[in-house]
């Protein structure tokens, strides 16, 4: 796996030589985000040596290497699931390459399902903690010593320093936003009534299919890691509504204006630490 991460951070490297200090992940209907990125070099994930293609509508599968604030950022338009029927090594494989590359901060965004009553269809939230309910984690198997220790320890695994920033420059915003625990769960069906209900009961405040495994990857590699979760719908059975993808894509677009300046000025801030 060591061996795949540094032919795939290689390639990169010969089709624009980088050093980014940010990465980003840009979940379900996110990526007018990219539009903000200047000195953009776009490279397909196609391309990149060991990289799989994105399946999913709503995820582009591109790298985009550029700037933002003249903050050195690499992007990654679209992830990897595992209810595409992927293993968990290959889920969290972009993030352990950015690594690589040299990122030294994460920030993992996703659309979600909200499990807060008190969440709303285009609300943002910074991401505290999470509940891992896929039953799977990308760290299980032989313990690559290069890239951390056996058992990394999850108590922040969301930087309380980097979330204090998200919080500060949303408020200078304008916007209020909310912090909660996500709930990860492996899909690809929607959570029932009852599964929504379970997951409030157990302190989640939203839900979705992502995230978690490059948390936890990240994590085990020593980066500083935050989230950002769209909430684009409320959990079933919250509202008398069926749950459809592109709906979900909607909601995102609405999102759009306060994500993207969050993003821009949390980049700028986590900069200079």
């Amino acid at each position: 796996m060591y061996e795949k991460l540094g032919k795939a951070a290689q390639y990169v490297q010969s089709v624009k030589a980088t050093n980014p200090k940010v990465g980003i992940v840009l979940g379900s209907g996110l990526g007018v985000f990219v539009d903000q990125i200047e000195n953009k070099t776009i490279i397909p994930y196609s391309d990149i040596p060991h990289f799989k293609k994105t399946t999913v509508e709503g995820h582009e599968g591109r790298l985009i290497l550029g700037t933002v604030r003249g903050v050195q950022v690499a992007v990654l338009q679209g992830r990897f699931h595992a209810y595409e029927g992927l293993p968990m090594d290959e889920v969290v494989f972009p993030v352990r390459m950015l690594h690589i590359l040299g990122i030294d901060t994460l920030i993992l965004t996703n659309a979600a399902g909200g499990v807060n009553l008190n969440y709303k269809p285009g609300d943002l939230s910074i991401i505290k903690d999470h509940i891992n309910m896929m039953g799977r984690n990308p760290l299980i198997g032989p313990n690559n010593n290069e890239m951390g220790p056996r058992f990394p320890d999850m108590s922040h695994a969301y930087n309380p320093e980097l979330n204090d920033i998200m919080k500060q420059v949303s408020l200078e915003l304008g916007h209020n936003i909310h912090e909660g625990v996500y709930v990860g769960v492996l899909g690809p069906t929607y959570e029932t009534p009852a599964e929504i209900r379970m997951f409030r009961t157990l302190g989640g405040d939203m839900v979705g299919m992502s995230t978690v495994p490059e948390c936890i990857a990240a994590n085990h590699l020593g980066l500083k890691v935050c989230g950002i979760s769209c909430i684009t719908n409320m959990g079933a059975g919250i509202l008398d509504q069926k749950l459809k993808h592109e709906d979900i894509k909607d909601e995102a677009m609405k999102a759009m204006n306060h994500f993207t300046a969050l993003l821009n000025n949390s980049i700028e801030k986590f900069g200079k630490l």
